[in-house]
C-alpha cells in the first residue's frame, strides 16, 4: 500500500466530521466502561459494556463469529482476540462513515468526478 492511499484512509477514519462523531461515541462509551468497572462497586453483573459493543456493531459481531469459526472447537476467544476485534470493528465503521459522508457531500454539491457522456 502506497502513502498517498494510508493517507487517504486515515483521513476518511480520523478527519471527517462524521467519523469524528462516531469516535467521540466510542471514546465516550469505553470511559464509562472503565468509569463503572474501576469506580462503581457493583452486587451483580454491570451492562455498561453493552454501549460499546452496540456501538461496534454489526462488524464487531462478524469478527467474533469468525473467529469462533477460526479457533478450535470448544475454545473461547481470549481477551486479546475480543479486544482487537473491537478496535478493528471501530476503525473499519469509521472509515466506512467517513466514505460515506464524503461520497455524499460530493454528490450533493456535485463535485465529484463527471462522467463522460453517454457512459
Amino acid at each position: 500500500m502506497n502513502t498517498r492511499r494510508l493517507r487517504t484512509l486515515a483521513r476518511l477514519a480520523f478527519a471527517t466530521p462524521a467519523s469524528l462523531v462516531y469516535l467521540t461515541l466510542v471514546a465516550a462509551a469505553a470511559a464509562f466502561l472503565v468509569w463503572d468497572q474501576v469506580l462503581v462497586s457493583h452486587e451483580g453483573p454491570s451492562f455498561s459494556g453493552i454501549y460499546l459493543i452496540a456501538l461496534a456493531s454489526p462488524t464487531f459481531v462478524l469478527f467474533l463469529s469468525a473467529g469462533e469459526a477460526l479457533l478450535s472447537a470448544g475454545a473461547e476467544a481470549s481477551g486479546w482476540f475480543f479486544h482487537t476485534a473491537l478496535v478493528l470493528s471501530v476503525l473499519i465503521q469509521s472509515t466506512v462513515i467517513g466514505a460515506l459522508q464524503q461520497r455524499l457531500r460530493r454528490s450533493h454539491t456535485g463535485t465529484g468526478r463527471q462522467r463522460p457522456q453517454g457512459a
